[in-house]
């Protein structure tokens, strides 16, 4: 018997240090896992890059060939990228905040227009996608143009900084190139025209690098990035004065037509244009392209750096822009607020983690996707967020996410004039704004519109406008891609009274129902 209970014990003993052998090879294998898994977990980073009227209908990706090899070719392209306003601050308000303007109520480029305005700043940036970055324990970096009114003293002056950023510099107004104000991190800092340390491109592109290098590794990043390329006044860097020097803005399409059964402001514009005119914006279509040889070489310094980080796999980087732009088409000289394709198509390309190299996708995307699909990419849940947009990782990285294509959207503008008469051109009266010299204007107040654009069951635009004549205008994209017969006349008024339908739920929709993808 006692050897038997000897034996007994040995046994248990054995199993006993078995037991804390394999528990003890667990806990060293769990521990060993815990720094990759800890990787694994931090979100990828995001840069978002947001120039400022590049156009896409008329060759404006054309100067960026290294930006389409570095981004497009190694990620998606989307054929069918739109803003849902053809204007600088409301779309750039649509870009942050995820909404409609009829939303967020930035109406156009000026502070009574709720440009970068105190109640701005009160109910709509305090909502702002890098709010919910920063919370998410991303590092963030903005440079370069925010807001049209951004700095001024009306708004806060450069003391603002909007919440969601741990590095700012930001553009104090509109787009230029040398001779402009920051605010630092609130602190004014004032720059001149040497290219070396003023030629603003550079500069944001040279701090988002410094802000790489003192991140911490151990959280994620974001940097926005918004040089004033293309914008007026379009002054190159001065290795790219010369370039493109043959090149005029393309002649086809709408190119100095007369735009005879459209909107009066359309129907007003000499046709055809005089000469003047004509150089004038060969010039300006020129100057854009060299402007943008700069975004092209920030595009290829930025993605280098993030590979020497080897973090160029773990970030998603977007590259769009706030609107269109038009150079001659329907005899406007240059410009943008304008309810046709060249105005209101965006570029928009984008490479990262799941997304897989040369994609054209054709799903309709909007701007106002920007900031759902920023947040998704962070991990957030999107239905705790009040935003108009949907995020389309989906789209472009079917094997991460699940989704929906919408079946149509809303575009709209809130027309823009003075209460006086221009002197130069007495005989339009008031009410109209950026008027050139021959007294073509490109905006007024009632060049207030609002369209429903459907691209799945057929390729239509239905727009109405505030005015005196409830002027609307109809266009079928398939037989007639660039707008020249408006067909309100010839449809079949059952589409009519369809078009109208939606137009009129889309123009009070809010969060959940602008998504409602029903085709009703």
């Amino acid at each position: 018997m006692a050897s038997l209970g000897a034996s007994l014990g040995q046994s248990a003993l054995h199993r006993t240090l078995c037991e804390a052998v394999r528990v003890t090879a667990l806990f060293l294998a769990f521990t060993a896992c815990l720094p990759r898994c800890t990787e694994c977990a931090k979100p990828s980073n995001i840069v978002l890059i947001v120039t400022d009227d590049q156009d896409v209908q008329l060759g404006g990706l054309t100067p960026m060939k290294k930006t389409k090899a570095l981004i497009g070719d190694a990620g998606v392209i989307f054929s069918n990228a739109f803003t849902v306003t053809p204007l600088c601050c409301p779309s750039r308000s649509s870009i942050l905040t995820g909404k409609y303007p009829h939303n967020h109520e930035v109406r156009n480029n000026s502070l009574s227009g709720n440009c970068s305005s105190p109640a701005w700043q009160k109910d709509s940036e305090s909502l702002a996608f890098p709010v919910f970055l920063s919370k998410q324990g991303y590092q963030t970096f903005f440079g370069g143009k925010y807001l049209n009114q951004y700095g001024k003293k009306e708004a806060g002056d450069v003391d603002h900084v909007p919440p969601g950023w741990d590095q700012w510099n930001a553009l104090v107004g509109n787009s230029v190139y040398y001779n402009y104000t920051l605010s630092v991190n609130g602190k004014e800092e004032k720059h001149g025209d040497d290219y070396s340390k003023d030629y603003l491109t550079d500069l944001i592109l040279n701090r988002s690098l410094h802000f790489l290098d003192d991140r911490s590794p151990q959280h994620p990043f974001f940097i926005m990035l918004s040089p004033p390329a293309p914008h007026s006044p379009w002054t190159p860097a001065p290795q790219y004065g010369k370039a493109f020097s043959d090149v005029k803005a393309p002649r086809d399409g709408s190119f100095n037509k007369a735009g005879k059964d459209k909107h009066w402001l359309l129907r007003q514009p000499s046709n055809p244009m005089p000469e003047s005119s004509v150089n004038y914006l060969d010039d300006a279509y020129r100057k854009r392209w060299q402007t943008l040889l700069s975004v092209d070489d920030m595009v290829e310094v930025l993605l280098k750096k993030l590979d020497e980080l080897k973090e160029l796999n773990d970030t998603y980087i977007f590259l769009m822009s706030d609107n269109g732009y038009h150079t001659g088409q329907f005899s406007l000289p240059i410009d943008k607020r304008q309810l046709y394709e060249f105005d209101i198509r965006i570029p928009l390309m984008v490479r990262g983690p799941g997304v897989q190299a040369n994609q054209s996708l054709p799903a309709p995307v909007l701007n106002i996707d920007l900031a759902p699909t920023i947040l998704d990419i962070a991990g957030l849940n999107l239905t705790e967020l009040n935003m108009d947009g949907q995020s389309f990782l989906p789209q472009m990285a079917p094997s991460l996410r699940n989704g929906t294509i919408r079946s149509f959207f809303l575009v709209e503008h809130t027309g823009e004039g003075y209460d006086s008469e221009d002197p130069a051109c007495p005989k339009l009266g008031p009410g109209l704004a950026n008027c050139f010299p021959d007294c073509t204007c490109e905006d007024a107040f009632n060049n207030t519109y609002a369209c429903v654009r459907t691209l799945a069951d057929c390729n239509l635009q239905y727009c109405e406008f505030a005015d005196s004549e409830s002027f609307v205008e109809v266009y079928n994209l398939t037989s007639d891609p660039h707008q020249l017969e408006n067909i309100v006349k010839k449809v079949d008024p059952a589409l009519l009274q369809t078009m109208n339908q939606r137009l009129i739920k889309l123009q009070s929709c809010v969060g959940s129902s602008c998504r409602d993808n029903s085709r009703r």
